[in-house]
């Protein structure tokens, strides 16, 4: 089953990690262009993070614009990729993401849409799937490895058994027929 096109837009309601909002707007034609915001509060400090992300037909991630700003000012950090996974950060080639094939926003809960999209798993299936993750603090860029194990579907929704060793993370993403996350536990759920 495959998904279907994203909506018009879509939110999510961040919980426990952070306390916060996101919302994305979505533009189809020639790939995929997401425009989103996330506006939170964690350890105590305000933030807001507006992103860009373009993919192609194939959802595979070609750049990014992430832009975050705070109480000391503004960050911003841009990310290409050739779609086979070579990676230039702010224009530079960034060895250490070789191999990664999507864009991994740490204050967002839409960029795990990308890889559910990209790698279409049949019931049963694994991939890994290493990331280009941008951290919001320090607007730092490290390879994330991930590994997505499709799980039996429910009511029509997939579902996906998530691992991320670096952040001892394992759960269950459940996602909706146009493939964004409803449910990241412990991070955020589909508000709209």
């Amino acid at each position: 089953m495959s998904f279907r096109s994203p909506p018009a837009s879509a939110a999510w309601r961040h919980l426990d990690a952070r306390n916060g909002f996101e919302v994305v707007y979505f533009r189809t034609g020639g790939g995929h262009r997401m425009q989103g915001c996330t506006t939170a509060v964690e350890d105590g400090e305000p933030w807001i993070v507006d992103y860009t992300v373009e993919v192609d037909d194939n959802w595979l991630t070609r750049r990014a614009s992430v832009v975050r700003r705070g109480p000391s000012g503004s960050d911003e950090v841009r990310l290409e990729t050739d779609g086979d996974g070579r990676w230039w950060v702010d224009g530079e080639h960034a060895p250490h993401l070789d191999g990664c094939l999507d864009v991994d926003l740490e204050s967002s809960a839409m960029t795990n849409a990308l890889p559910a999209h990209r790698m279409g798993l049949p019931v049963g299936g694994r991939a890994e799937a290493p990331a280009a993750y941008v951290r919001v603090g320090e607007m730092r860029v490290e390879r994330l490895e991930q590994t997505y194990v499709r799980a039996a579907d429910d009511d029509g929704r997939q579902r996906y058994d998530y691992a991320a060793p670096a952040f001892e993370v394992e759960c269950r993403l459940v996602y909706d027929p146009s493939g964004l996350v409803l449910d990241y536990p412990g991070l955020a759920v589909r508000a709209g």
